[in-house]
């Protein structure tokens, strides 16, 4: 089972992240921002990734150390006066649950209309604890909660877009109404929900900053480096704060 998630993740990063616009570059050095960031100015946004019980340690895919990052995270928004949450917000019969399937094992693959589709353990469904926000993640400066993968037919990773790529979130449009034209982009995980947002980020024509001292990764064979290569190809600023 381990190794059928490892061989997804490394396949999915190397072509999902890529299938925006071709080949994958050579170097994996992002963008490092060397000047001040003078962050919170009404032009910046701060997106927090899916900081809920399931995708930290004890839920169904949780990340490991996923929550030690939540007290830098709120004290990262105190910084900043546009704060934007995500939600997983699964129906309990999700497409992608592999309680839906009695032939498929979890993290196998199936094709859907919009192209391959992961199956994945139920998680994150909507009114269960595991769908909550952890209990330490300070929640009250949120301007906006997005909430992703509610419709049962379509997975979504990125903030921006579900995995149809034609299915929008809303947010890069409320982004744009604020006239937010900086995003930064912390929260879970750093080689999945993090890297697929920041990609659609920059795609939208945001300057984006990925918080690297406020995500945590999984890690599996080549999913940093893939991630790595697609900051680089898509001007993705790391950044510390």
């Amino acid at each position: 089972m381990l190794l059928n998630r490892r061989n997804f993740i490394k396949t999915t990063l190397a072509t999902s992240i890529f299938s925006y616009t071709g080949n994958i570059v050579s170097s994996v050095n992002a963008n490092e921002n060397k000047l001040p960031l003078n962050t919170g100015m009404e032009n910046d946004a701060l997106l927090v990734i899916d900081i809920q019980n399931d995708f930290c340690p004890g839920g169904s895919l949780g990340v490991k150390d996923g929550d030690k990052i939540i007290k830098n995270i709120n004290s990262i928004q105190e910084k900043f006066n546009n704060v934007f949450l995500t939600q997983d917000w699964h129906p309990k019969n999700h497409s992608s649950f592999v309680t839906e399937y009695k032939d498929k094992e979890v993290f196998s693959s199936i094709k859907m209309p919009y192209g391959n589709q992961t199956i994945w353990p139920a998680h994150c469904v909507q009114g269960t604890k595991g769908a909550e926000f952890h209990k330490d993640l300070n929640t009250l400066k949120a301007n906006t909660i997005i909430r992703k993968g509610f419709r049962r037919e379509i997975d979504s990773y990125s903030a921006f877009w579900e995995n149809d790529r034609v299915t929008a979130t809303g947010l890069e449009g409320t982004l744009k109404a604020l006239g937010v034209n900086r995003v930064f982009i912390c929260g879970l995980a750093l080689d999945f929900c993090v890297a697929y947002s920041a990609v659609d980020s920059s795609i939208a024509g945001f300057d984006t900053f990925v918080i690297m001292n406020a995500t945590k990764q999984v890690d599996l064979p080549g999913s940093i480096d893939s991630t790595l290569e697609s900051f680089n190809k898509f001007n993705i600023n790391k950044v510390n704060m």
